[in-house]
């Protein structure tokens, strides 16, 4: 029988106020994880109101099923976020992108995300489809398991720990498993952070990295554009500086007009988001749950510029 763990969603209010939702509209919950945010959009939708929710994970594609097969509102598809890029233009009034992994995840030593758990070094947010980061560490050279530990991990220790797995793969075999990983960077890493164990950034940019997750939110950023209509809201919850980096700079260069420097005297074409703001979780939620405390979430509202009349 499979073990049941446990989720607490992070800024659930917060983030559903920040829809705005409306009775007739049609949301999108683009990273499902157990319905939090889901089940409370639908205590506010109508009769008439629709949510698309997409989700990679099987685990959480089947409880989304079994809210879809008693709630006629809820469409589920078992895809990755970027793929709501395949919705009609303009059909959406509100798009809410929870990022990361969740707590079921981390907390099931079977899907191989935590240090903190023995278990197959996994990692995939879909393990059906794709190699796991066992399979890449088994053939990645140091510079590239450098370069992904530098980039993914903002980890100044890369390098080292790069080659303390060429050197454990050589003399032991491949790691398989998270304990071997993390002891492995454990010897590596001479300092760390009061608090912090060696091996989180060397987990988080191996998971990023082979679920593609920041290429992933770009796409996704993008597709937003075109899925919403005109004030349409745009909601991302962050867990770590790359994400929140990304979701700043995309609604900061969306929110400006852009002239064309070609034609001087032209009209600027019209910004596409208005009304950035940031919002983060109080004291109480992250006394709470503390995987709350490095959450940012950004909000935009899609201008009337945008087109589409309802899908």
């Amino acid at each position: 029988m499979q073990a049941s763990y446990t989720h607490c969603t992070v800024l659930l209010n917060e983030a559903v106020e920040a829809l705005h939702v409306q009775p007739d509209g049609h949301y999108i919950d683009a990273t499902f994880g157990r319905g939090g945010h889901a089940r409370l959009i639908l205590a506010r939708l109508g009769p008439g109101g629709r949510l698309t929710v997409f989700d990679k994970d099987p685990q959480a594609v089947a409880v989304a099923e079994a809210l879809a097969a008693t709630d006629a509102r809820v469409s589920v598809r078992h895809q990755g976020f970027s793929a709501m890029a395949a919705l009609p233009s303009g059909c959406a009034d509100g798009i809410l992108m929870d990022l990361g992994v969740s707590s079921p995840q981390l907390d099931d030593p079977s899907r191989g995300f935590s240090f903190r758990h023995d278990g197959p070094l996994d990692m995939r947010m879909d393990p059906t489809r794709g190699i796991s980061v066992a399979e890449w560490l088994a053939d990645a050279d140091m510079a590239q398991m450098a370069e992904v530990i530098r980039e993914y991990g903002e980890e100044r220790f890369a390098q080292s720990i790069a080659k303390a797995i060429d050197r454990r793969r050589q003399e032991r075999g491949p790691i398989r498993t998270t304990a071997e990983l993390a002891e492995v960077v454990a010897g590596a890493v001479k300092t760390r952070e009061p608090g912090k164990d060696p091996a989180t950034r060397t987990f988080q940019a191996l998971r990023i990295f082979i679920n593609a997750e920041l290429e992933e939110l770009q796409q996704a950023l993008s597709a937003s554009l075109r899925v919403l209509r005109a004030q349409g809201w745009l909601v991302v919850i962050s867990f770590h500086s790359l994400e929140d980096r990304i979701c700043k700079q995309f609604m900061a260069q969306h929110s400006k007009a852009v002239y064309d420097r070609r034609v001087p005297f032209a009209e600027p074409q019209p910004m596409a988001l208005e009304a950035v703001s940031r919002h983060m979780p109080p004291e109480a939620e992250v006394a709470a749950n503390p995987r709350a405390r490095s959450a940012v979430m950004r909000m935009a509202r899609r201008t009337s510029s945008a087109r589409g009349a309802r899908a």
